[in-house]
């Protein structure tokens, strides 16, 4: 599929998207339902235009800011929101959260030009499965767009250093104040929170801890419950924040 719009580039091969956390794998039969939020029309015209050779993935709305992005959510249900950051009206991470409410089973993929990593770390906060810069190539959206609606979590590279310099930060700067005692999590739910941190998928835990992918996924729900937390990805984060996990 070649390129056809905006700024993305050809993948290099050497510098994939990363996937955090999750299942690899779809036995999905309907396609994948994506509502594309962008303020220049010309870019979400340019996605359509690419989405559309995929077979297995359906544009089903638009929408040019934040707030036209939450009704059309609530309207439309999307299985996948691909939203950029900076928008008039109402900014995609502020949307994040509203969407979340209205379109509860709606996983969000922020594709933006932004490195700013207090934009990352606030997408992240607000729900957001992934967090893509627009240089990548248009097969890696499409990539992007089934890994999410299998259970991953997708950064950019380049993003994604940044996020584990933030651990390692958000552990020294634990050391310089007393910290709040963090939800118990029970020893197997542990277990699963540090194996979630190494990049395993659901599958290789199950495997790794003899027990069955339900299970698994089950330990994960509680995990995000007790912290009340929207993703696995902001699970890690919180978990290395409150010296749950540590960094070496």
């Amino acid at each position: 599929m070649a390129d056809s719009f905006g700024p993305m580039r050809a993948g290099d091969a050497d510098d994939p998207v990363v996937a955090t956390g999750l299942d690899v794998g779809s036995s999905r039969k309907e396609p994948i339902r994506v509502l594309v939020v962008d303020d220049h029309a010309l870019f979400r015209r340019g996605l359509e235009i690419v989405l559309a050779a995929e077979e297995d993935i359906q544009v089903v709305g638009e929408a040019g800011d934040g707030a036209e992005a939450v009704d059309k959510a609530a309207d439309l249900l999307p299985d996948i929101v691909l939203m950029d950051v900076r928008m008039p009206k109402r900014g995609g991470i502020e949307a994040c959260t509203s969407i979340k409410e209205v379109a509860p089973s709606a996983k969000i993929i922020m594709l933006t030009i932004s490195d700013e990593e207090a934009d990352l770390y606030d997408a992240i906060k607000a729900g957001a499965t992934g967090y893509l810069l627009k240089e990548i190539s248009t097969d890696e959206v499409a990539t992007a767009i089934r890994a999410v609606a299998d259970g991953q979590s997708q950064i950019s590279p380049s993003m994604a250093s940044k996020l584990l310099t933030e651990f390692k930060s958000m552990i020294q700067r634990t050391d310089e104040r007393r910290l709040v005692p963090a939800p118990r999590l029970t020893d197997r739910e542990l277990e699963v929170l540090k194996l979630v941190a190494t990049g395993m998928n659901n599958r290789d835990i199950a495997k790794e801890l003899f027990i069955s992918e339900n299970t698994v996924k089950n330990h994960v729900r509680n995990i995000l419950e007790k912290l009340q937390l929207h993703s696995r990805m902001e699970a890690v984060v919180y978990a290395m924040r409150e010296k749950i996990l540590e960094i070496r």
